[in-house]
């Protein structure tokens, strides 16, 4: 994000603004910063401390609750690996392995070109697909280690 200090403070305060001597605001307003910025930065957090008066330390307490938070920038792709008993037992962790060596990237981490965050998660609902892993939006099933490399190429 290439925006100056000021321009950035003037899209956060924009962001603010409906919730303004409001209650219940803080999580809308950090659900609207991340989904501007693509995590919730240091800078942003700094200004709704003071213009909502609001401790940092207590959105910091709100942010790290919550795992739809993020305090690091993503990446473009949101790679999502089942690590459910169905898909642990059908070789989900194999899947992982591959991810993590086709990408570099560790997990809960995102590349240096932030192609690629990595998440491994408890479940993703489609055990009868398993093992599976998650892409942004798209489901693959009944993985292979050899798969993931086609599969992950379709993500530039």
């Amino acid at each position: 994000m290439s925006l100056s200090a000021g321009e950035m403070r003037k899209k956060i305060l924009e962001i603010i603004a409906p919730w303004r001597g409001r209650k219940g605001g803080l999580i809308p307003i950090l659900q609207e910063l991340q989904a501007w910025m693509g995590y919730v930065a240091e800078p942003a957090v700094r200004v709704v401390s003071e213009e909502l008066k609001i401790p940092m330390s207590e959105i910091y307490g709100v942010v790290t609750f919550y795992a739809q938070f993020h305090l690091t920038p993503r990446g473009r792709h949101i790679i999502r690996v089942c690590r459910g008993t169905a898909c642990h037992v059908r070789g989900s962790l194999k899947i992982l392995d591959a991810v993590k060596e086709q990408t570099g990237c560790a997990e809960n981490a995102t590349t240096e070109d932030l192609r690629f965050s990595l998440e491994p998660v408890a479940c993703l609902g489609a055990c009868g697909l398993a093992p599976v892993m998650l892409v942004d939006n798209q489901t693959f099933g009944r993985l292979t280690p050899d798969s993931v490399s086609g599969i992950l190429a379709q993500f530039v």
